[in-house]
């Protein structure tokens, strides 16, 4: 039946031209019959689309309506809660507190209480008023000699590159307005970095942007000269992220401008490879001792890394070689695979990694396990946006928290979902100046500080309702989650949680068998001969 288009298409274009004698008028109708011909006629003669073959011209409907897909669902069918990855109701709140207006909701939750999954806060009878100032967290273990008090709610690492000049200002900005952290991202410290004179941890992935030899290896020079500046604060070694954990990255030749170049300390034009596995490091043992060296380097900051965590085992290895070297990183980021800005395969996006929960529990309760808990500040970074989320994560055994995603939203950004393609329409998550050109600085660093300030402030109000003094009094059975229509449960009842030095002083029921197999010196599976 759709071929039926192209002869009366051609019979129209007739009729058109044959008036056209009668008045130009009908130039209208026949200029855009005789395109719509030719372009039947072409999708006909195609081999690349069936449906354009089939239907010409009614074909190409189709494929605009799958081009505004997104818009259609994100703007007049998906409800308030129902939303991924973050939902019009977290979305608007996090806009509202970056403009500073009353992110407040009337009359009612939305959510369905009674659902599998649903969590809540245990608030206290005699609550308590939330302290005016901002709670922070001191990181900085026994050879660390300069501490670094990290706010509760942070920037998380987003490069330049994966983000517009702009944005890495009204960050950093922002960021220096408000007394909170800024992480560079792996892609290495760029003049937009600096600018704002915001607080920085600088993170160092398996490239070594910015602290590089020229075929890719990690150049100690480089990094020692670059970390003496008092704006970087922390330094931090990325082993995986919660988008790709086990990926590494391609930067195509093209891409690498005289810029990036330099601030990555590439060639220009030149691919640029993140390799997936760091050429620092091998083994557990030797990844805490690299640790102790970049931490001396440094001349003393606190210095550690951040993961999204796989294999328990591997991360009981890890906490051996800490013992048997003696040498702690000052700080974890843990990364929930729910996580990530960047662009991934969709098999990585969906089904590869430890959600943010129960990768924070493995790493809190390994080190609580080995004694090393009180030397060792954990951070939580994924999908962080509001104040529950912060106070959750904290109760579940963080110290701190990051956002990346929250605080683009705060910069401007939509959930477009176009970071990868260049195309942002907001200016945030592109390389394109006509794009980004519209983001005005000033005013999105505003919303930056705005945003953390009110979401802490929300997270503090919060733990007072529970009638607690601060953060530090969050405890697991604080925080309940419904399993059934008929039973809730608290995370100390969900979750088995360790004593000090639980781990070494006898088998423990659900780790003995990965605490046993665990190797200082080696990641390999139980099984696998070592190389």
């Amino acid at each position: 039946m759709g071929l039926l288009m192209l002869p009366a298409l051609a019979l129209l274009t007739l009729l058109s031209a044959w008036a056209v004698s009668f008045s130009p008028l009908w130039l209208f109708a026949l200029i855009p019959l005789a395109l719509m011909l030719a372009l039947g006629i072409y999708d006909v003669l195609q081999s690349r689309r069936s449906i354009l073959r089939n239907f010409p011209v009614l074909g190409h409907a189709r494929f605009m309506m799958e081009y505004i897909r997104p818009e259609i669902q994100q703007y007049f069918i998906e409800t308030n809660t129902g939303g991924r990855p973050f939902d019009r109701d977290t979305r608007s709140v996090v806009y509202e507190r970056a403009k500073g207006i009353h992110g407040d909701q009337a009359f009612g939750t939305e959510l369905d209480v009674e659902s599998s999954g649903y969590e809540f806060l245990e608030h206290s009878m005699s609550p308590l008023q939330p302290t005016p100032e901002q709670p922070r967290v001191l990181i900085g273990g026994p050879d660390c000699r300069h501490p670094y008090e990290m706010a509760l709610l942070n920037v998380s690492a987003m490069s330049f590159g994966a983000l517009s000049a702009n944005a890495i200002r009204a960050l950093n900005k922002g960021a220096r307005a408000g007394g909170f952290a800024h992480d560079t991202g792996e892609g290495g410290i760029s003049p937009y970095h600096r600018e704002g004179g915001g607080d920085l941890v600088w993170e160092i992935g398996s490239g070594y942007f910015g602290a590089r030899t020229a075929d890719g290896n990690f150049d100690p020079d480089k990094f020692r000269d670059k970390a003496a500046d008092p704006q970087i604060k922390c330094v931090e070694l990325k082993l995986s992220q919660g988008a790709k954990p086990g990926l590494g990255g391609v930067l195509p030749g093209p891409k690498v401008t005289r810029q990036i170049a330099d601030i990555r300390g590439v060639p220009q034009g030149v691919t640029v490879i993140s390799p997936p596995s760091h050429k620092v490091f091998s083994t557990p043992r030797e990844l805490v001792l690299f640790i102790a060296k970049m931490r001396e380097l440094s001349g003393g900051k606190p210095t550690g890394f951040k993961l999204c965590v796989g294999s328990r085992r591997e991360f009981l290895a890890v906490c051996k070689a800490m013992l048997a070297e003696g040498v702690t990183p000052d700080f974890i980021v843990v990364d929930g695979s729910e996580g990530g800005t960047g662009a991934a395969p969709l098999e990585f996006e969906d089904n590869v990694g430890t959600p943010l929960t129960h990768g924070l529990l493995t790493v809190h309760n390994a080190l609580v396990g080995v004694g090393l808990r009180d030397q060792i500040r954990i951070g939580a970074s994924g999908k962080i946006a509001r104040g529950t989320d912060i106070v959750k994560r904290i109760a579940q055994g963080a110290d701190y928290t990051n956002a990346a995603r929250a605080m683009m939203m705060a910069v401007g950004c939509i959930q477009a979902q176009k970071c990868h393609t260049n195309h942002c329409p907001v200016g945030v998550a592109t390389q394109d100046p006509k794009r980004y050109r519209a983001l005005d600085v000033p005013d999105k660093a505003l919303r930056v500080q705005r945003f953390q300030s009110a979401t802490v402030a929300e997270a503090q109000q919060l733990i007072a309702a529970m009638g607690l003094t601060g953060p530090h009094e969050l405890r697991p059975e604080m925080v309940h989650r419904r399993v059934s229509q008929r039973k809730t449960s608290t995370y100390a009842e969900l979750y088995h949680y360790l004593r000090p030095g639980e781990l070494l002083a006898e088998p423990v029921p659900g780790w003995d068998e990965d605490w046993q197999a665990a190797d200082p010196d080696t990641f390999r599976p139980v099984g696998v001969k070592k190389d």
